[in-house]
């Protein structure tokens, strides 16, 4: 486990080259942990990233009576009954994906007690589509100083429909749905390749969700489900961190087990950019530049797959600091994840916040060494980014967070040529 006065000492312009593979994607696996709880016998979820996110929903599970049983990256669930209806706040409220968990504990034990869950900053977002989802099927919502309480002893079918779309949500509305016999909807449903890979797992387990991949899912729901063997795929974000990483240092390097078409509009802005890359099977080769960097003035603009994910805008957001002209960036998904700017300011960057949906960032600019704190999971990596391209010294506290989300990072680095040290407290 890691100290959350571990820190990170970067010394920049260290060439960077070789080949780096990219892990099982930690949005990916914690849902699939969750939905083994509502399987009615075992299942294996394979290729699980190493990464304290992980650690902490299994806690979480274990501290509600689950057994679970691990052979590298693979947790074997033998047998998915939950033993109590509580999730201890304590663990609950330190990682916002335990949301989730309320779905089997409803199926399994009729109801759920639970405080409001916790996660980095950016994870403190309101819970409304979940409540509001499960009011639809029939479950009775009780809010008090602790939390919630939630009763579900006449659930039926349900016809959801998001106003704005939401990956969590859409997941757990569906991993509910399929256990509520009758039909159900999912209108304005998220798209993304996670939410596919869950509902693909959950059907060959028995489940009848049809529509993955598009905005409207219908479920025919059952009465239990079979267990199986889930094989967690790529991480989209750490593939294009390590491609942007290799951007920003102007530096060859091989980004393997990858799957591409998740990414088609990423790698449209690193053309855009001139950035030099060729696109293989389940690999990225990226090339240096021939010439200066191009800003990208108008198009970084976050959207839900399959637009630019809002996972990437902060390390985009480092890379256009080494671009010539005025890139803008326009965050559109979350409220404050632009607040690191001034971090990258403090290293030299030419960052203007015009409101807290977008920056104008103008650049080629040298970056220096400075002393960061990492305020959430993917500015963390950002940072960790800037301190490889700048001159000098870069010193980051609280990568706790960086932790999080990215599995042994330093050592990854460090493999290609990075000068990364973590310093234990």
């Amino acid at each position: 486990m890691t100290s959350k006065d571990d820190k990170f000492i970067i010394t920049g312009g260290s060439p960077i080259s070789g080949e780096i593979a990219v892990v099982g994607a930690k949005n990916a696996a914690l849902k699939a942990l969750a939905a083994s709880l509502i399987l009615s016998e075992g299942s294996v979820i394979q290729n699980v990233p190493q990464i304290e996110d992980i650690q902490r929903l299994i806690d979480i599970i274990e501290d509600l009576g689950v057994e679970i049983e691990r052979d590298g990256k693979n947790y074997t669930i033998a047998d998915p009954k939950i033993k109590k209806a509580i999730l201890d706040p304590t663990l609950h409220q330190r990682t916002r994906s335990s949301i989730l968990l309320a779905v089997p504990i409803l199926l399994q034990h009729g109801e759920v007690e639970f405080a409001y869950p916790g996660g980095c900053v950016i994870g403190k977002r309101p819970i409304d589509f979940f409540l509001n989802g499960y009011r639809e099927f029939g479950i009775d919502i009780e809010e008090n100083s602790a939390g919630f309480k939630l009763s579900a002893k006449n659930l039926k079918p349900a016809k959801i429909v998001f106003g704005r779309i939401s990956v969590t949500g859409t997941e757990a509305m569906m991993m509910l749905a399929s256990r509520v016999v009758g039909k159900s909807e999912i209108i304005n449903a998220a798209m993304e390749p996670e939410v596919i890979a869950l509902g693909e797992f959950l059907n060959s387990c028995g489940a009848k969700i049809s529509g993955l991949g598009t905005p409207h899912l219908t479920i025919e729901g059952v009465e239990k489900l079979s267990g199986g063997t889930y094989i967690t795929p790529p991480d989209r974000i750490e593939a294009g961190t390590f491609a942007i990483l290799a951007a920003a240092t102007n530096s060859e390097l091989i980004v393997t087990n990858i799957e591409p078409s998740h990414m088609e509009v990423f790698w449209q802005l690193l053309r855009q950019a001139g950035i030099r890359f060729e696109l293989g099977f389940n690999s990225v080769k990226m090339i240096p530049s021939l010439g200066q960097l191009k800003a990208i003035p108008k198009d970084i603009i976050t959207h839900e797959y399959p637009g630019f994910p809002t996972d990437l805008q902060a390390p985009m957001a480092v890379l256009m600091t080494q671009a010539k002209g005025q890139s803008l960036i326009f965050e559109t998904i979350y409220e404050g994840r632009l607040f690191y700017v001034d971090l990258l300011n403090s290293m030299g960057a030419d960052i203007f916040m015009a409101d807290p949906h977008r920056v104008m960032i103008t650049g080629p600019t040298k970056l220096q060494g400075a002393k960061l704190t990492s305020p959430d999971i993917r500015a963390g990596i950002a940072m960790v980014i800037a301190g490889l391209i700048a001159d000098g010294q870069t010193e980051i506290d609280n990568i706790y967070q960086i932790d999080r989300g990215y599995e042994n990072i330093e050592a990854r680095l460090q493999s290609i040529g990075a000068k990364i040290e973590r310093i234990k407290s």
